[in-house]
């Protein structure tokens, strides 16, 4: 369990307190409203997805000011749009099957997650909000380190 220990450590570096506050929120939880604290407080992080490519997001605002559950993905080629409900579909199929208490579940690939818009970002958020397990090939591209 050496090895769970240093990926824990990996995964903790470079956030902030208010992300480690959210993010252990989120796991001690698993709430739909603690994912939604999470993805607020992770806006213009630099994630990379599952093949290493870099992206970071911003949570689109309605005309009253207000956050309206839309992300917009930065990538080199231009923004997407990544709806609240894609993240939804995604946690509810994480939490078909819940894992034990204290562990996460293991997620093979992005579309482990199910076949959803926009799941080649959800993965990434997932794996660095402590919630999902991956393939070692994958965690080291996502943080941008090669095999």
């Amino acid at each position: 369990m050496q090895n769970e220990q240093k990926n824990e450590d990996v995964v903790w570096a470079e956030l902030s307190e208010e992300q480690q506050q959210t993010v252990e929120k989120l796991q001690n939880t698993m709430t739909e409203d603690a994912l939604w604290e999470c993805v607020i407080q992770f806006q213009q992080y630099l994630f990379q997805t599952a093949s290493g490519l870099p992206f970071h997001y911003e949570i689109k605002r309605g005309k009253s000011g207000k956050l309206n559950r839309e992300l917009l993905i930065d990538r080199r080629e231009g923004s997407k749009s990544l709806t609240w409900s894609s993240f939804r579909s995604a946690f509810f199929n994480l939490m078909q099957e819940p894992p034990e208490d204290g562990q996460r579940k293991y997620v093979n690939r992005p579309k482990g997650l199910g076949d959803i818009r926009g799941v080649s970002y959800i993965y990434p958020m997932f794996y660095r909000f402590g919630i999902i397990e991956v393939p070692e090939k994958y965690e080291l591209q996502m943080k941008g380190r090669q095999l």
